[in-house]
């Protein structure tokens, strides 16, 4: 797959209908700050397609994007950023929940994570409720270039261990040098397709 249209469709509060609804949809979803924005312009080679802050907690909304009229991009709100008060946790919690249990439509969901830190409980409460939920999902370690590629290894072994999940299941991604982009298109044309028969290799399934 290459991404050859990509266009914001709208941010809501409350997830519900948009113009458009009904394609497969793919989720990103990652605590604040772990890269989501910067993926998504990366993946669609748009700069500012998503907007990227260095001040975690800034998406406070779900936002949506349409790639190649084909399906939608859902960027989720940022969870785990300890400086927003527990009003504030509590309705970006609701709103999530919300989406995952409303969205007909999804077929995969992005688990991003940072490559150089384990993954908080956040993290491994987000992997465990789509594991109870019977969500698809696919662990994306980010910022692969803010280490050497030998030492990625290394790096993934405590998050295959908090997140039950083995190496060759995770994407290594880099917004900064283009690492993983072209795993994550192949992805992301298994997941959408008609019949994404290939998307189970990417499948996370609870081991027994």
């Amino acid at each position: 797959m290459e991404i050859k249209s990509a266009d914001f469709i709208t941010s809501m509060a409350d997830y519900g209908p948009f113009a458009g609804r009904g394609l497969p949809q793919v989720a990103v979803a990652g605590k604040s700050n772990v890269g989501k924005s910067s993926l998504i312009n990366r993946l669609c080679r748009r700069n500012k397609l998503a907007r990227t802050s260095s001040t975690p907690g800034k998406t406070r909304l779900i936002n949506i994007f349409l790639l190649n009229q084909q399906f939608h991009l859902i960027d989720l709100p940022g969870y785990g950023f300890a400086k927003v008060d527990k009003r504030e946790k509590a309705r970006w919690g609701k709103m999530m929940q919300d989406y995952f249990e409303q969205a007909e439509e999804l077929r995969h969901v992005l688990c991003l994570v940072d490559i150089r830190h384990e993954p908080t409980e956040d993290d491994k409460q987000m992997n465990l409720f789509l594991r109870q939920m019977g969500i698809p999902f696919t662990v994306v370690a980010t910022k692969a270039d803010k280490i050497s590629r030998g030492a990625r290894m290394k790096q993934l072994a405590p998050i295959c261990r908090a997140l039950l999940v083995q190496p060759w299941e995770i994407i290594c991604f880099s917004s900064e040098d283009g690492t993983g982009r072209e795993e994550l298109l192949k992805l992301l044309e298994a997941v959408t397709a008609p019949e994404p028969e290939a998307a189970q290799a990417h499948t996370m399934e609870q081991p027994t």
